[in-house]
């Protein structure tokens, strides 16, 4: 091996880590002397899943001339001089896991922040990342950065720079860290030098192992990953666009391979990439969280372990569909997780129950006229076609009203009431079947979970607070039983790049419309309030008293110098404890 001066690899050590060393205000290690073959450090530090006396901590570390086995000494201390280490062990960086590295550094105190590195023979370090351990027993304050959908051709990661910079404990990834797709197509033109790796769509161990390692690479979420612990769950683009249990909409047996191939490569890359503890199972991501009396943390996978195959909005409109729909058998997270869940919220003793999960649970419905005309838009757009939806939504904000009288739609299409608008021949129907609108008795089954737990501990007074994401917008949401009562309310953060209702509706006018047309129909959608238009992520700060979600946004993800907006009132939800 080639043997190089102590300056080269000096600078090899500032190159791969330099953001996340700033993030933490640490210092770099010895870089050894000129007798030690180089390692590198090329996707920083990260750390995962904290519990109260233990956290995952993860790298990547490769000899940079050869591809032999690199062992590493991981350390975890209090102060950044590491003048006081707490933890430490071997670990070993090969390439059966890609030379990733994965470690529970257990021994530590609860409620405490540490700093941590790995080092290799000859004193070459990684950069030096800050975590935190769960805290226990009377907790009076929880912050969370909640993130959701970062698609690294549709521009830059500024909102995890944004998050880094925050006050935020630790960070909740809801899933689509990574997106499938080859490039140019989502989006057709990247944003200038996003394009992804490999350039074709992904199928293969190694094709998802280079897409997670290019999203490593970036320094803004290498920056996150240094300045906190995550807790990340999986959603549909880690494996295809809008997954199931056995496939998905973007995958083709008789030509992409089985799924099943598929998905196992998936769970392998994403496994070494994270840094989430694995278990024997690895498509078993379902977890909670305890942070003492205060908050318990439930996250979900609402995705792969039992989600039945979506549903079409044409289905549900005939006698077939609407009973395999209205199924009390159809399964969103499957019968094992669901009950799991149910025990996890009776036995907790927190005050706040809350759910980590993919996809929106709320009842966002709209008219069916008005969606029929969103969905010829989006097959043919055309100024004729914007028009029309103008012209249906100003008469359906002219004509509806919160007051409904019975009438004799079905319950389920209806919100079991009609008016002027609202009648048998047009229903309020679900915008989103893939969301929890496509699994309404698998919804009504949590919620009535919920409402046994509580009611069970009276004395603990628990509230259901429900976190997600895949949509690309802001929303606020009351939850609610199919009989209109209310059990808890929903946070559900924007992305940090991927697009919203922007994208699909350019104008101006038309991205508020469809927030207006959701905010002001309660009687047949839950939601409060969203944002159809920005970037950002929802920092959650849960105290005894309240569970407050700030939405915070930035003004551009398509270059590298961006704003952070201050929330204004109304971007500031609170739900009283």
């Amino acid at each position: 091996m080639n043997k190089i001066s102590p300056p080269r690899r000096e600078f090899l050590i500032r190159l791969s880590s330099v953001s996340a060393v700033l993030a933490t205000g640490a210092t770099l290690s010895a870089c050894g002397n000129s007798n030690d073959p180089v390692v590198l450090f090329n996707y920083g530090v990260a750390s995962g899943d904290p519990l109260t006396d233990r956290v995952i901590l993860w790298t990547h570390a490769t000899f940079e001339q050869s591809t032999d086995d690199v062992q590493l000494t991981y350390e975890v201390a209090t102060d950044n001089n590491f003048s006081s280490v707490v933890s430490s062990g071997i670990a070993t960086a090969s390439a059966s896991n890609n030379y990733t590295v994965k470690v529970d550094a257990t021994g530590l105190a609860a409620g405490n922040e540490y700093f941590y590195r790995f080092v290799a023979r000859g004193g070459f370090s990684s950069s030096v990342g800050k975590t935190r351990t769960l805290p226990a027993n009377s907790v009076t304050e929880v912050k969370l950065a909640v993130f959701s959908c970062s698609s690294y051709a549709h521009g830059y990661f500024s909102v995890y720079e944004a998050a880094a910079s925050s006050d935020a404990q630790y960070a909740l990834h809801l899933g689509d860290y990574i997106y499938e797709y080859k490039d140019g197509e989502y989006p057709t033109t990247p944003v200038v030098g996003r394009n992804v790796s490999p350039r074709t769509e992904i199928y293969s161990l190694a094709d998802y192992r280079m897409r997670h390692a290019q999203q490593k690479s970036d320094p803004s979420l290498k920056t996150l990953h240094a300045r906190m612990p995550m807790i990340a769950v999986w959603d549909d683009h880690e494996f295809a666009n809008d997954a199931f249990m056995t496939g998905a909409e973007n995958h083709t047996e008789a030509t992409e391979g089985t799924f099943t191939a598929r998905k196992a490569a998936a769970l392998q890359a994403y496994h070494e990439w994270m840094p989430i503890r694995t278990g024997v199972d690895k498509s078993v991501i379902y977890r909670s969280f305890n942070f003492g009396n205060l908050l318990s943390l439930h996250m979900l996978d609402t995705r792969i372990i039992g989600r039945e195959k979506q549903l079409a909005l044409t289905e549900i409109q005939t006698p077939a569909g609407y009973a395999a729909w209205t199924s009390t058998s159809r399964q969103l997270m499957g019968s094992t997780q669901t009950t799991w869940l149910a025990t996890q919220m009776a036995t907790s003793t927190a005050k706040w129950q809350v759910l980590g999960q993919q996809v929106v649970m709320a009842k966002t419905w709209i008219p069916a006229s008005i969606q029929t005309k969103f969905d010829s838009y989006f097959r043919a757009p055309a100024p004729g076609t914007i028009t029309a939806i103008r012209t249906e939504v100003e008469t359906y904000k002219g004509q509806y009203t919160s007051a409904l009288t019975a009438g004799t739609i079905p319950a389920y299409l209806s919100g079991q009431t009609a008016n002027a608008y609202l009648n048998a021949a047009n229903p309020a129907i679900p915008y989103n079947m893939d969301a929890w609108d496509g699994y309404p008795v698998a919804r009504e089954t949590v919620l009535g979970a919920f409402v046994q737990a509580a009611a069970a501990t009276p004395s603990v007074g628990k509230k259901l607070v429900v976190l997600a994401g895949d949509t690309h917008n802001a929303w606020h949401n009351n939850l609610t039983t199919l009989n209109g009562t209310k059990v808890g309310e929903e946070f559900a953060t924007s992305s940090v790049s991927s697009p919203g209702w922007e994208e699909y509706f350019p104008t101006a006018y038309f991205p508020n419309t469809i927030k207006t047309l959701l905010e002001s129909t309660t009687a047949v959608s839950n939601v409060q309030w969203t944002d159809t238009t920005r970037r950002g992520y929802l920092k959650m700060t849960f105290t005894p008293t309240q569970a407050k979600g700030e939405f915070i946004f930035i003004d551009s993800v398509s270059t590298k110098l961006y704003a952070i907006a201050t929330p204004d009132a109304s971007e500031t939800r609170t739900y009283a404890g």
